[in-house]
């Protein structure tokens, strides 16, 4: 897929029915008709791909737009020599789909578009080689590309396309699906796997047919990496559905043949910073491939520390090539463990949830033999520290602790771990005061001495302790506890606003050490009494697969206020909330509340697309579920007891299948207080 899936969606029907009509009128051509038998596959023993590939793609920040040119190209090989992303490890400069001209010349030959590349491409390859990098290029396993405009593609044309890149100096091809002709995959890929061989060039080969045909399960000697899923966007639920659909596929990936989830969105905008280094860190447990998808001529400070961050590619790039498995995943609260051919284990404690969550796990369950303590490094603080093998962080919402543990001897040069934690809800009132403990508790297998703790919120905020902030001593597996009193000032707006609980502490030895945990309090207005509509009220947080969330409103996936009237089975509602899955939305109901209830559906907008689940969760228990639903069931009601609850969050899923055309409807849907 390359652009809004539910274009993609067309283009795909409007290929399958073209193959149709060329079947009917006798106008297939034989370059499109699958033979009685597929050749020998060969294996791929080519030595390339041995770690996964890393590099630039343009597609996510530029599409097709005119400022994908030579220029960028050139200026982003500049980058990754200037800003030291080739010593990281980044090789592909990659360009993707609208490289060409949309019609083959006299010859049958593809043709670079001379506006955009008016040195043509081997100029460009030189440019890129020059630099000590790798140039990569783009086509599609069928008669035209993915893009509207309709560029030529390959099928029946690789052996003569694949010659050209290799003359060319192309280094890596990315191959799409679109317009395929209905041609069985397998076959489609191995020929253009087999035409790039003959060329006698090393090309990586990356299959990008969206997981359709299950790759994983028959291309590790058709080619080196293969698509997983459909097009990542610059979104949290988007990056959240497609790293679900991957993690599963771990056994598939190793040295010379990947998953691949796709491209990194990291530095587009569409996700906070903690966002991207979850992404980042997830995509590096998985054993991806990382892809730059962001124009680093416009990169931020921060976007460049998390695509620089040594000891995160690190594990990317271990040697071992395993894919990180998942080793549990309750609430939204993620243990994945990678093995790491140095025998360390690498661990991604990530937070799916809005709101801070405890993830623990232990070294023994990641794996590691038993030991006396064990080394413990932060791979974005870039601390290490010894434990007594507790794996355990409270995690911001939406982020990602990732640390690399190992039996080592030298464990008791490092300070002891400590965990910080915050007991109580940071929702508060304005005006009002609410009630926090903190805790500082010692993981390490030595003490952690002269422990002190403090807490910051926004200017105009009261926070004072109740109780003593520091003691000489924390055992290990003993935690200092500090209550506290914070007060949101009379007429704060209600929102989000930052809080900062920080510890600072000494190993036996006199070390310094310092934990800092950011987290967010929320300022809130008790619900009304009564039954009130949830469309109408002021939501806590909401995250979505494709544009926003909309009240009273289908999804439009855009931009706020694009979509239409909520329908489901034929019939209209004038009220509730459109969404897209993955989608959270939160909601402060105070421990006032008693229930809600929905008619809940994929909205008719979509056809016969669009597969999701719904979910009604009170605090942190799942307490209603529908099971998977599609367009052609009608509006399911969905009741649920959110007696007590401090939050309600109102959870879709993609069904399993990823975000295509998913437009999920809360319809009628109301809380009652």
């Amino acid at each position: 897929m390359r652009h809004l899936h539910t274009r993609t969606t067309r283009r795909r029907v409007v290929g399958a029915l073209a193959a149709g009509l060329l079947c009917t009128t006798g106008l297939m051509t034989p370059a499109f008709a699958a033979p009685a038998q597929e050749p020998a596959s060969p294996t791929l023993a080519d030595g390339l791909a041995l770690t996964p590939p890393m590099g630039f793609n343009n597609w996510n920040s530029t599409h097709c737009r005119a400022e994908f040119n030579e220029d960028m190209v050139k200026g982003i090989a500049d980058l990754f020599v200037d800003k030291g992303l080739k010593e990281a490890g980044y090789q592909y400069v990659n360009l993707d789909d609208c490289w060409a001209l949309p019609s083959r010349d006299a010859n049958g030959k593809l043709v670079p578009d001379p506006v955009r590349f008016p040195g043509g491409i081997k100029a460009v390859a030189d440019y890129v080689h020059a630099k000590g990098l790798k140039l990569g290029i783009y086509t599609s396993a069928g008669t035209k590309t993915c893009n509207s405009a309709g560029f030529p593609g390959a099928l029946g044309h690789e052996y003569s396309d694949a010659q050209q890149f290799a003359d060319w100096g192309v280094d890596y091809l990315k191959y799409d699906n679109c317009n395929n002709q209905g041609v069985d995959a397998k076959l489609r890929y191995t020929t253009m796997r087999d035409a790039l061989k003959a060329t006698g060039r090393p090309i990586v080969y990356s299959i990008c047919e969206w997981g359709e045909n299950k790759p994983w399960e028959w291309a590790s000697d058709v080619g080196h990496l293969w698509r997983t899923t459909g097009d990542i966007s610059d979104s949290w639920g988007s990056m959240l559905s497609i790293l679900k659909q991957n993690l599963p596929l771990a056994p598939h990936a190793g040295p010379g043949h990947w998953n691949d989830p796709d491209m990194l969105e990291v530095g587009n905008g569409g996700m906070t910073d903690t966002e991207y280094r979850s992404h980042f860190s997830m995509w590096s447990i998985m054993a991806a491939p990382l892809l730059i998808g962001s124009d680093l001529r416009k990169a931020s400070a921060a976007t460049f520390d998390i695509l620089d961050n040594r000891e995160v590619i690190a594990v990317d790039q271990d040697p071992l090539g395993k894919q990180g498995t998942v080793l549990s995943s309750e609430g939204g609260r993620w243990v994945v463990a990678k093995e790491m051919k140095d025998g360390s284990r690498a661990v991604a404690l990530f937070n799916e949830t809005g709101s801070a969550q405890r993830i623990a796990t232990t070294a023994q369950a990641v794996g590691l033999p038993e030991a006396d303590a064990y080394t413990l490094r932060d791979l974005w603080r870039h601390k290490g520290y010894n434990t007594a093998g507790t794996i355990s962080a409270t995690v911001p919402a939406h982020g990602t602790v990732l640390v690399r543990v190992s039996v080592d001897p030298q464990w008791a040069k490092n300070p002891p771990a400590v965990e910080l934690g915050l007991d109580g809800s940071p929702l508060v009132e304005a005006g009002r005061t609410a009630s926090l403990t903190s805790t500082v508790t010692d993981l390490g297998r030595t003490p952690a001495k002269r422990v002190s703790v403090t807490l910051s919120g926004p200017e105009g905020w009261t926070v004072a302790a109740t109780s003593p902030t520091g003691t000489g001593t924390v055992p290990t597996g003993h935690a200092l506890r500090t209550q506290w009193q914070v007060t949101a000032p009379a007429g704060a707006a209600t929102g989000s606003y930052d809080l900062t609980l920080k510890a600072s502490y000494r190993s036996p030895t006199g070390v310094r050490a310092e934990s800092v945990l950011p987290l967010k309090a929320s300022v809130v207005v008790a619900p009304p009494s009564g039954v009130s509509s949830l469309g109408d009220l002021p939501w806590l947080s909401t995250t979505n697969g494709w544009g926003p969330v909309e009240r009273n409103t289908s999804n439009g996936e855009s931009a706020a206020g694009d979509g239409h009237p909520i329908t489901l089975g034929g019939v209209a509602y004038t009220k509730g909330l459109g969404v897209h899955a993955e989608s959270a939305v939160e909601y402060y109901t105070g421990k006032a509340c008693e229930t809600v209830t929905a008619d809940v559906g994929v909205d008719d907008e979509k056809g016969a697309k669009g597969t999701v689940a719904f979910e009604i969760w009170a605090d942190g228990t799942k307490v209603a579920s529908t099971g998977v639903l599609t367009n052609a069931m009608p509006a399911q009601p969905i009741t649920a007891d959110v007696t007590g609850a401090q939050v309600v969050r109102l959870v879709v899923t993609d069904g399993g299948d990823g975000i295509d055309s998913d437009h999920a409807d809360w319809a009628d849907a109301k809380l009652s207080c």
